[in-house]
């Protein structure tokens, strides 16, 4: 056992995330006096396949919101198997929150508490052994390609679009710090044209603005005249991408999608075909959930049609499990797995689901949540596995200015080692270096 990392003392709490929700925070102390916490966020979004996030489910406090069985768990079952344990040996670690639990899903101890406890862990002994989050994790140099979210719609936004996230992908830039420079202009573009439209310039979940637009399709529309004021060629220089979270308009009884902004149902191909047409007409490159979580013949007929042109997304689909995935592979479906922590409960299985990916040939990007904090540990999870992409939100609030932020500093503290995975340098995840991660 490392001695500089044996863990000394656990400490849970309830704290509040990005949407005034309660959520849970925890700090591991090891020897010498090093302390490691994180705090973990929860999705608006959430695929019914999601590790089980547990709440109170009192409604006499909070709504039924509170995380106090939660934190109790860790404090009172959690700790005391862990203390005395070494922090830097992850696999152990997580192995043992998964064996506490006990269940298919982590719906004993709850996957908020197992992944604090994970991620605390990690960041523990990365101080004990004096390295950053990122190269404690792993030996990458790559700086990710972001997925910006400018405008929101689906649960993000009171249902104002049907589809949830409308993005850009500064795919011409050089380096990550000129990336976001790109993407800011044009978040200010669109800023300014609402302005000019007399449409609401208030914020989403995510930060992107939820205008009361008449169909998905202005805002493509929108977003087309946002890049080109601000001085970019849509295509070569900014691209789009969508996560349509369509299990959220999914109508299972019909086996239709229900485009209620447009005030019409489509079945499966009607939506694909309208999905193919947008490609065709504007520079998309990504779609993220463009069917619903398990409608895998519809995905399986997305993928042959469009998944040779763009790169298609599992998020709800996959819920970073990796069962899910190795289905998802073995049918042929999809070609990009969205790696969000908490829908799978520890470090260790985000990374063996990384892992996973890139051996199949599918693109890992690397998520955020709705429901967010000011920890950014998924920052230093992308640049420590080279991932090549991230998807943190919009450009505004403090909890997605966390990890962008963060990525600066990574940057910087890279210096002429920073790589930056612009779209035309990525190619098949299997074939890029992963580097070292942490086991």
């Amino acid at each position: 056992m490392s001695a500089a990392a044996r863990i000394e003392s656990i400490q849970a709490r309830e704290v509040l995330d990005s949407r005034g929700r309660p959520t849970v925070e925890v700090e591991i102390s090891v020897a010498g006096g090093w302390v490691g916490s994180a705090i973990v966020p929860s999705g608006a979004s959430t695929g019914s396949h999601e590790a089980v996030e547990l709440r109170d489910g009192d409604l006499r406090r909070l709504r039924g919101r509170g995380v106090r069985q939660a934190v109790g768990n860790i404090n009172h079952l959690i700790a005391p198997h862990l203390v005395g344990q070494d922090a830097a040996n992850q696999v152990t670690i997580d192995a043992l929150l998964i064996s506490l639990d006990g269940t298919r899903n982590k719906s004993r101890l709850g996957a908020n508490a197992i992944l604090g406890v994970s991620l605390a862990a990690a960041r523990a002994a990365a101080s004990a052994m004096r390295l950053p989050l990122w190269r404690y994790l792993g030996q990458g140099r790559v700086l990710p390609l972001p997925m910006i979210n400018v405008i929101s719609g689906g649960l993000h936004a009171s249902h104002n679009l049907d589809f949830q996230d409308f993005m850009i992908m500064p795919v011409g830039a050089a380096s990550y710090s000129r990336a976001l420079e790109m993407s800011l202009e044009v978040h200010w573009a669109v800023h300014d044209l609402l302005l000019e439209r007399e449409l609401s310039t208030l914020k989403a979940d995510e930060g992107g603005f939820g205008p009361a637009l008449p169909d998905n399709r202005a805002a493509l529309d929108l977003l087309m005249a946002a890049v080109e004021r601000a001085g970019y060629r849509p295509g070569d220089e900014i691209a789009f991408a969508l996560d349509a979270a369509a299990t959220h308009f999914y109508r299972p009884e019909q086996g239709r999608y229900d485009l209620a902004s447009e005030g019409r149902m489509c079945d499966v191909s009607e939506l694909i075909d309208l999905l193919a047409a947008w490609v065709a007409n504007y520079p998309i490159v990504s779609i993220e959930d463009g069917l619903a979580e398990d409608d895998w013949a519809g995905w399986r007929e997305l993928t042959d049609r469009l998944g040779g042109a763009v790169q298609l997304v599992g998020d709800d689909l996959f819920t970073t499990n990796p069962q899910r995935v190795r289905q998802g592979v073995d049918q042929g479906i999809a070609n990009a797995v969205l790696v969000k922590m908490n829908q799978i409960g520890t470090l260790t299985e985000t990374l063996a689901v990384i892992r996973l990916a890139r051996e199949a040939g599918y693109r890992p990007v690397i998520s955020a949540r709705s429901g967010e904090t000011e920890d950014s540990t998924i920052a230093d999870l992308a640049v420590a596995t080279n991932a090549g992409q991230i998807k943190i939100g919009s450009l505004a609030q403090s909890e997605r200015l966390a990890k962008y932020n963060q990525l600066l500093r990574i940057e910087d503290a890279l210096g002429a080692e920073a790589q930056f995975a612009g779209w035309r340098d990525l190619s098949p995840a299997g074939s890029r270096s992963a580097g070292s991660a942490v086991g």
